[in-house]
């Protein structure tokens, strides 16, 4: 496999478990040394750093909680102070609340705002900290959801809307950083093969779910891991603002 990515620094949130952990595998298959962030689940992450170190690079775990704004700062200057540099930032970390109608007496506020804080604030917080010390030709990576652009079905306006947001914001980043050729792109996938899904859909995908779909399977992780590393790349270098579909023709 290319090593295109050798000598490149990339941080990937939330890369504990999920769409995080195959992205960071992937990175470091392709050169990169990575940092991973995460909250909770210390031994997946540190059996993450084994796996990434297997690949022949160097590799750190660092607990962050993105819910608390003033974590992202501490967690960029952990990755420049191990590695010496910062190239490439994937945000992944977010998580997904079960939605009720926005007019259900019942809505749980309380988590709901968590899921802005966690999934805008944090991401916000996170690229704020680290563009001052991205290299210049850096690239910045937003996870964000099929769910941003369409909303085929009731109890998602909080969650979509956390991810709709990001496409905004990476347009203002990318035109903030274009001058130093740094990237900024939305990578949305449609369902996959995670826990998150997992906790929201239950076992399997709806029929009604997947005739949404142009092709009709859920993404692999490895298929979403796959564009987040050619954005990351040397042929990525000219497209920014993006905001790219992996989700099988959901929506269209």
């Amino acid at each position: 496999m290319s090593k295109e990515l050798t000598g490149k620094v990339a941080l990937v949130t939330g890369g504990s478990r999920g769409l995080g952990a195959v992205t960071a595998l992937a990175l470091a298959e392709q050169g990169a040394d990575v940092a991973i962030s995460y909250v909770a689940s210390a031994d997946k992450a540190e059996a993450v750093v084994a796996s990434l170190k297997e690949k022949g690079v160097r590799a750190i775990a660092i607990r962050s909680d993105q819910a608390d704004m003033t974590a992202a700062k501490p967690l960029v200057d952990q990755v420049v102070a191990a590695f010496g540099r910062l190239d490439i930032l994937v945000a992944n970390a977010a998580i997904a609340v079960q939605g009720k109608p926005v007019d259900d007496p019942d809505l749980d506020i309380v988590n709901l705002d968590r899921q802005w804080q966690i999934n805008v604030m944090g991401t916000v917080a996170t690229t704020r900290a680290a563009a001052p010390v991205l290299s210049n030709g850096g690239r910045i990576i937003l996870i964000g959801s099929g769910l941003g652009t369409h909303v085929p079905f009731a109890g998602m306006a909080d969650y979509a809307g956390t991810k709709s947001a990001l496409s905004g914001y990476a347009k203002g980043v990318a035109r903030d950083l274009g001058g130093r050729d740094i990237t900024v792109n939305v990578v949305q996938p449609g369902v996959m093969p995670t826990d998150m899904a997992a906790a929201v859909l239950g076992d399997g995908v709806p029929e009604a779910l997947m005739n949404l779909h142009a092709i009709r399977r859920i993404a692999t992780l490895e298929e979403v891991s796959a564009l987040v590393c050619f954005l990351a790349g040397p042929n990525g270098g000219y497209i920014t603002g993006g905001v790219i579909d992996v989700a099988g023709g959901f929506g269209i």
